[in-house]
């Protein structure tokens, strides 16, 4: 199952100045929703969603706390980092990717997302601007979009919590049987 979602290709700043957002091979530069609330209050909002704590991730520098993930349409997940801007402010770095459940994670492809973020703010009424981090301005107006399409992993997702239990059985198996032989 494909991921489609859109993401700003054009954009405009406070000053006039339109910008095209890059995209090289790892994919499309990444833009960040800030908004003034508190870590704990974003939290919750996104726990209400769905989202939960992320229990193994690599930590962003100014990372505050753990990342939130939801899980959306298998294979995918929307994973969510909160970083710390100062001034009261929040930065909100979000990306879909094949989830954490599965072996393929550690290299499938990713795409950073904001539209499904701003969704979920509209709906608690937070409000928020899209931060270009590389140019540090913020975002006026999106002019057009990208059309992003994430590919299902050509080789089928491969669940590794259940693989663990499977060779943790084999091991004790062949142990005991090992064990049993030589005593």
């Amino acid at each position: 199952m494909e991921y489609l979602t859109t993401y700003p290709k054009t954009i405009s700043f406070l000053d006039g100045l339109k910008h095209k957002i890059g995209v090289d091979g790892k994919g499309v530069e990444q833009l960040h929703i800030v908004v003034k609330k508190s870590f704990e209050e974003l939290t919750g909002i996104f726990a209400q969603e769905g989202f939960t704590k992320v229990k193994f991730e690599r930590k962003q520098p100014e990372q505050i706390g753990s990342g939130l993930n939801l899980k959306l349409k298998k294979p995918w997940e929307m994973h969510i980092r909160m970083v710390d801007l100062k001034k009261g402010l929040i930065g909100i770095h979000a990306e879909v990717e094949v989830s954490r459940d599965y072996l393929q994670h550690l290299f499938s492809q990713r795409t950073p997302v904001i539209y499904e973020v701003e969704e979920i703010l509209k709906k608690y009424q937070v409000e928020y601007s899209i931060w270009h981090d590389r140019v540090k301005k913020s975002v006026l107006d999106i002019v057009d979009n990208y059309r992003v399409r994430l590919a299902t992993p050509s080789i089928p997702v491969f669940a590794w919590k259940p693989m663990l239990f499977v060779i943790g059985t084999i091991v004790t198996i062949y142990g005991w049987k090992y064990f049993n032989t030589i005593l």
